[in-house]
């Protein structure tokens, strides 16, 4: 059903509707800029290529057929404005810790405030759980960028095998391969934290 939303409001758009651009932005910009945060360090640049995101999708919405649902072509916009400022800037895409251990969904109100500790939360488990997730972010640092942006696409943002094929512009089968890849290498460096048996993916 939103993807039927976003195509009226794209159909609206080609028609001059500036309000239903607007509606689109104000539905998309955090998400927008929590993946743009994923790849660049600077949040001060952040607020600043999630606008020239969403400029760069209204002057091509003309050229947007609903191949794809209107968030994956827009995540596409946001990965190639983020990685051409990191360009410029001859620096490269980093995932950020705090990123990593963000979820698509931050705005979910089950969501337990970080400081907050349950009762099986000791300080031991929380300590275990950073060295995890420090490893687990390391060692995606450390993929080449195509396999780094479709574990991203995958375990982070949640989409789908069809929709990351359509972001990356690639093969679903190889959409496949790079995730399996991925996890794989993740795998290797997490295996003598959680002393897992040779195979076993996390």
């Amino acid at each position: 059903m939103s993807d039927d939303a976003d195509q009226l409001l794209v159909e609206r758009i080609k028609r001059g509707d500036m309000q239903a651009f607007e509606m689109l932005v104000v539905k998309y910009q955090r998400r927008i800029e929590r993946l743009i945060g994923r790849f660049v360090r600077d949040v001060d640049l952040v607020p600043d290529l999630a606008q020239e995101t969403f400029i760069r999708a209204y002057r091509a919405i003309p050229q947007f057929r609903g191949e794809s649902a209107f968030y994956t072509w827009l995540y596409r916009i946001a990965v190639n404005t983020a990685k051409k400022a990191l360009s410029d800037m001859k620096r490269d895409p980093v995932l950020t810790e705090s990123a990593l251990a963000s979820s698509s969904d931050e705005d979910d109100e089950t969501n337990r405030p970080r400081h907050e500790l349950s009762h099986d939360e000791t300080p031991e488990a929380l300590m275990a759980s950073r060295e995890i997730a420090s490893t687990v972010n390391n060692a995606i640092e450390a993929l080449p960028e195509d396999l780094r942006q479709a574990i991203l696409l995958r375990e982070v943002e949640g989409l789908s095998y069809e929709e990351i094929a359509l972001a990356m512009a690639c093969p679903i089968g190889t959409v496949r391969s790079r995730i399996f890849r991925a996890r794989e290498a993740i795998a290797v460096k997490l295996r003598p934290l959680l002393d897992t048996k040779q195979g076993q993916r996390w």
